[in-house]
């Protein structure tokens, strides 16, 4: 049974929300007519979003809630799109209201504290002044001060820059009364995109086919409807600058949900690559979501294996450089149109699968890739070989009377064993970067200078045997 004070304070709380509800326009998404979404690689984003409200001839105060949690308001623009709008102050109502915000913003302020009778059922209501709200709640009843909650709190009304949804307030004046189709652009973070691949080798390796896919993400605080979606590839610029304190608590409940669909279509803008979804589609609120970015097959490739030296033991003495050194298993692609690719590929992890003996695809590595222009080549270092390794080891080391003051002149020489316990042959690129001025004395095999530092060995290495690699070189610093 509740008491008399009790009925006059819900009552007081229900004459201000009708108050409110009468001086201010709402509008939810119910009111949107559509929505375009333009996500950039750095957790930013670009939102349009179109609604159709009433509006009073002259000054209206409009609330629109449902906006990002993360928009940056000095971003936001809102016109009219059949009528004339003059913008004259905007607020961007962020504390979102919860038992442990309305009870912040009433420190220092009186409400109401509602306690019942465990025996007879009946309630109590007292007034109680709010002294503190952090780790805990102080209250002074009367002559007392309680810790706690000791019993349900009433309070007279809700703040007005409390929300229960992030909100978009201004002020603004309208030629013309009655609907108007209006639209609200800004700049918001925490919607972002990443592109994934998945290539799968066939038995010769030396073709792929590969599939990409956009994983989504909105962790925005409200959702984009039926919403027209673009991806642009690049690094856009942004200054920096403070990020915003997170508006409300993001839920954990992330969904993952693959949606099938035509690959993207794709154009150039700027120095970027924009991709755009062929339909609507709908990012729900701490919801991530896959979608078709596009699909080759049969693309041409090549398989390297490679041992790497390092340029520290071309100036002292070292001995033994290690045993069963590994060598990289690297595989590359053209993205060419001739190669059955040819489009622009966005940065991303490319995961790599082989079917075994038994028709059954198996891991075998990924790579990060960054953004790749059409005619360039993929490169992708899956991991270490297993089965092919080798021994190095440095044979001589003199130090060379000095070419000049200041200089120093070293001559070295190396032996690398590489060994292949595979039942069928394989070529492996030694790739050596030597310092300073460099001249090769003697070796065992041809080699190419790669680069101004490098030199570069390719060896044909038979079915479970062994080649030995034998240099001299001449180093000046």
């Amino acid at each position: 049974m509740m008491t008399k004070p009790t009925l006059i304070a819900l009552g007081m709380a229900a004459a201000f929300h009708a108050m409110a509800a009468q001086d201010e326009i709402r509008s939810t998404l119910n009111d949107q007519q559509s929505v375009a979404v333009t996500i950039y690689n750095n957790d930013l984003a670009l939102v349009k979003d179109q609604r159709r409200v009433n509006l009073d001839s002259g000054q209206n105060a409009l609330a629109l809630r449902d906006v990002s949690a993360q928009i940056r308001p000095e971003t936001a623009l809102l016109r009219s799109l059949n009528g004339q709008l003059q913008t004259l102050e905007q607020n961007f109502d962020y504390d979102l209201l919860s038992p442990e915000k309305l009870l912040e913003k009433y420190i220092g302020q009186t409400v109401q504290v509602i306690r019942t009778n465990p025996a007879t059922g009946v309630e109590t209501v007292e007034s109680a002044q709010v002294l503190a709200a952090n780790n805990g709640t102080v209250l002074k009843m009367g002559n007392r001060i309680e810790t706690g909650i000791p019993g349900r709190i009433v309070y007279p009304d809700v703040p007005e820059n409390l929300r229960d949804r992030p909100t978009l307030v201004t002020t603004l004046i309208s030629k013309q009364s009655g609907p108007q189709d209006i639209e609200l652009s800004y700049l918001t973070h925490g919607l972002g995109w990443k592109a994934d691949y998945v290539a799968e080798l066939n038995a010769a390796e030396n073709r792929l086919d590969l599939s990409g896919w956009v994983t989504l993400s909105n962790a925005s605080g409200t959702a984009y409807r039926n919403a027209k979606l673009q991806l642009v590839a690049g690094d856009v610029n942004q200054v920096a600058q403070a990020r915003p304190v997170p508006m409300a608590a993001m839920r954990k409940n992330e969904m993952m949900v693959a949606d099938a669909m035509p690959a993207m279509t794709e154009e150039s803008l700027l120095e970027y690559h924009l991709y755009s979804l062929e339909r609507p589609t709908t990012l729900a609120e701490n919801q991530t979501k896959q979608v078709a970015l596009l699909s080759a097959q049969a693309i041409p490739v090549r398989k390297e294996l490679v041992l790497r030296g390092s340029p520290y033991y071309y100036q002292s003495s070292q001995g033994d450089l290690g045993q069963k050194l590994k060598a990289g298993v690297f595989v590359e692609f053209d993205n060419k149109e001739s190669a059955s690719l040819g489009k622009p590929l966005p940065k991303g992890i490319m995961r790599v699968y082989k079917k075994d003996s038994q028709g059954n695809a198996q891991f075998v590595g990924e790579d990060r890739i960054d953004h790749t222009a059409k005619n360039e080549t993929v490169r992708l270092k899956l991991g270490e070989a297993f089965d092919v390794t080798a021994n190095k080891k440095q044979t001589d080391f003199k130090k060379l009377p000095n070419p000049a003051k200041g200089n120093s002149q070293f001559e070295s020489a190396y032996e690398i064993v590489i060994k292949n316990a595979k039942a069928e042959p394989v070529k492996v690129k030694v790739v050596e970067p030597i310092p300073g001025d460099w001249s090769l004395l003697s070796q065992s095999h041809p080699s190419s200078k790669s680069s101004s530092n490098t030199a570069t060995w390719n060896l044909a290495v038979p079915a479970e045997s062994s080649v030995t690699l034998t240099y001299r070189v001449q180093v000046k610093y």
